[in-house]
């Protein structure tokens, strides 16, 4: 049975690709939240337009997805975060943009609005009179209590965000975030972009990411357009996520073992990084290989000595790596710091449908490249690691097992991967259509939904990171943890500051 066949509904939306959507009534509404707290699926995503909102979710044994949509005919909707709360950041951005308000909602403080617009509900196409005022944190209460206030500017050149710690002495009785800081419009710069300039935008959600969007957004146009991908293109794009996912997670690693004070860890891993980078740089011209990926395939082929540069890098990687991960295996000061610091509890990983590192650390097995087997990992061999520990340490293996992973699929993929095109052109005159999509990026899983006219212009999209699922978790984490093991435990999850700013 599949998901919409448990939730009563109006009429399902045909031109919606390759999952299903379908317009409920508030009892489907509300049915679709029950399915949520009773643990049965997976919030994937919440969103809104003017009038109506979404939420699409998973059903994590069958893997199949569905979008509900519920039209705001009074300009409200049952608040799913008032019974989920997952949802309770998503809602408040849809309020924030749209001027939409969850009924029985527990919680209506902006969350991206800083009263720093020029107008409020800058997507809901009115204007709306409101009252700015100081953003209100939790209150804590106990004997003792002390607060500290970190951010929202930060050492270096870390993205900014705001940080409430209630702490009892050292340790963390309560942690509040505040993000925001980093929000660009880009939900409202997609509206009425063609889709050459909306998958730029994508490309830039998170900038570390930029592959994984491009990916996403990229599906998700070709799935509204139903159609097909060259091969090549498929191994191309998947080569470019892999070393994406390499670069990232040697950067990760350094960074969490310099955080413990062993900075002899992150100057190697910090090598290996940059030579990913260089590699990748002179396969795609460009290190970060913006701008390749595109709707239809990739906007160019591998350089033709990109394959010889990838194939030495995996050499060094393969050298190199083992001794290091002997190095942190066997240094005591950094177990010390990492083992049992930071646990994220596999029911909250479960509850808040956490991917990535933070998911997989904490026994949570989703993984999208092999759930929803999409192009070329459906003809691909490789492992989804999984532990149950949930600390800092176990974010650490997750990331270490990944690169040895990742390792053996670009060993594949250039193995496979025979001549033949790279693109097919999105066709024009297909208007109305729909798509969605789920790519897998370092931190996790990146979801794309979007909505074009007959011109191949974007009416809406909406893109969201791991990032949304993972920040809450941070909170509890460091509970009962002391404070300067916040670094720590930050790092160990990497959340992204713009990918969840938008």
């Amino acid at each position: 049975m599949g998901i919409l066949d448990s939730i009563p509904h109006v009429n399902a939306v045909l031109s919606h690709r390759p999952w299903p959507r379908a317009v409920v009534t508030e009892a489907g509404w509300q049915a679709a939240i029950d399915r949520l707290v009773e643990g049965g699926l997976t919030l994937l995503g919440f969103w809104g337009e003017p009038t109506a909102v979404h939420m699409a979710m998973l059903d994590g044994g069958s893997a199949e997805i569905a979008v509900v949509t519920y039209e705001c005919a009074a300009g409200t909707f049952p608040s799913v975060a008032s019974r989920h709360p997952p949802a309770l950041r998503l809602e408040r951005t849809i309020h924030d943009l749209f001027g939409l308000v969850p009924t029985a909602a527990d919680d209506l403080r902006p969350w991206l609005d800083h009263y720093a617009w020029g107008k409020s509900y800058p997507l809901s196409g009115r204007n709306a009179s409101r009252d700015a005022r100081p953003y209100q944190f939790l209150p804590a209460e106990g004997e003792g209590l002390h607060q500290v206030a970190v951010g929202p500017v930060h050492a270096g050149i870390i993205e900014p965000g705001h940080f409430r710690f209630t702490a009892n002495g050292e340790h963390v009785v309560r942690l509040e975030q505040w993000l925001g800081y980093t929000h660009k419009g880009i939900e409202s710069l997609m509206q009425g972009a063609s889709l050459e300039a909306a998958a730029k935008l994508a490309n830039r959600t998170s900038g570390d990411s930029a592959v994984a969007y491009a990916f996403a957004f990229a599906r998700a146009a070709e799935a509204a357009l139903d159609i097909e991908v060259p091969r090549r293109a498929t191994y191309l794009r998947a080569l470019m996520a892999e070393l994406e996912r390499l670069a990232n997670h040697f950067g990760d690693i350094g960074a969490i073992c310099n955080d413990a004070s062993f900075a002899l860890m992150h100057a190697q891993t910090g090598i290996l990084r940059e030579r990913t980078l260089r590699a990748a740089g002179a396969a795609f011209g460009h290190r970060l290989m913006m701008d390749v990926v595109v709707p239809g395939g990739v906007a160019r082929d591998i350089a033709p000595d990109g394959v010889t540069a990838l194939r030495t890098l995996l050499a060094e990687i393969k050298k190199v790596f083992p001794r290091l991960i002997e190095l942190y295996d066997n240094t005591a000061s950094l177990q010390d710091r990492t083992v049992t610091t930071g646990i994220v509890k596999a029911d909250y990983a479960r509850q808040f449908g956490a991917g990535g590192h933070v998911g997989r650390a904490s026994g949570r097995d989703f993984d999208a490249r092999r759930t929803l087997a999409y192009a070329p990992y459906d003809q691909l061999s490789f492992e989804v690691p999984v532990l149950e520990a949930g600390d800092v340490n176990a974010r650490v293996w997750i990331r270490i097992r990944e690169v040895e992973q990742s390792v053996e699929l670009i060993g594949q993929i250039l193995d496979l991967m025979g001549p033949g095109e790279i693109r097919n052109t999105p066709p024009a005159g297909r208007g109305g259509c729909e798509g969605l999509a789920l790519t897998e990026a370092f931190r996790g899983d990146v979801l794309v939904w979007l909505r074009l006219d007959g011109a191949l212009r974007v009416e809406r999209c909406h893109l969201r990171d791991a990032s949304w699922f993972q920040w809450p978790l941070l909170e509890t984490a460091i509970e009962g943890n002391i404070i300067a093991d916040f670094p720590l435990c930050n790092k160990s999850f990497n959340c992204s500051y713009s990918g969840a700013d938008l």
